[in-house]
């Protein structure tokens, strides 16, 4: 059984993402908590923009940790089930 589509690899894959998901939420999390905290915003229109920047700040982090994790549990699937890399 050759190729990517190894079922322990996509097992891994999949457990690997759910575990990126619950990090992403525990890092946004505290991310999101800290930012609030520094607000600064004298104005409606600051505020604004930094509750926009903390969005993208946390859709750059669900993009980076999610798939890092699925890919991390798909080679640990792959690896662990004896298919190699």
């Amino acid at each position: 059984m050759e190729g990517l589509a190894n079922p322990a690899a996509l097992l891994g894959a999949l457990v690997g993402a759910a575990i990126g998901w619950v990090d992403y939420r525990i890092v946004s999390g505290l991310l999101v908590r800290k930012l609030r905290e520094t607000n600064r915003s004298a104005t409606p229109a600051e505020h604004q923009d930094y509750e926009r920047r903390i969005v993208l700040a946390q859709r750059i982090l669900m993009v980076v940790i999610v798939p890092a994790f699925a890919g991390l549990g798909y080679w640990l699937g792959r690896t662990l089930s004896g298919w190699g890399i």
